[in-house]
């Protein structure tokens, strides 16, 4: 599994990523966080706002800075 954090690298999609990460490491799944910061790249997946959460490349989250236990529920954890 990938979780991709789609944005700029301000300080909301370092905390997304950082969340994510959490999410991960308290799960104990196998999957590993990308952050993609290449603004065709992120418009190419339909987002418009960032910071985005994807997985496995099908856009989950816009917008919006999700907790921990909000990843964990998108990750089936």
């Amino acid at each position: 599994m990938t979780i991709q954090i789609l944005g700029g690298g301000c300080a909301k999609c370092q905390k997304l990523a950082e969340n994510a990460q959490a999410a991960i490491n308290d799960s104990g799944l196998q999957a590993q966080v990308e952050k993609i910061t290449d603004s065709d790249r992120i418009m190419e997946m339909g987002v418009m706002i960032t910071p985005a959460l994807a997985i496995d490349g099908q856009v989950k989250s816009s917008g919006k800075v999700l907790d921990k236990s909000e990843i964990a529920r998108l990750i089936g954890a």
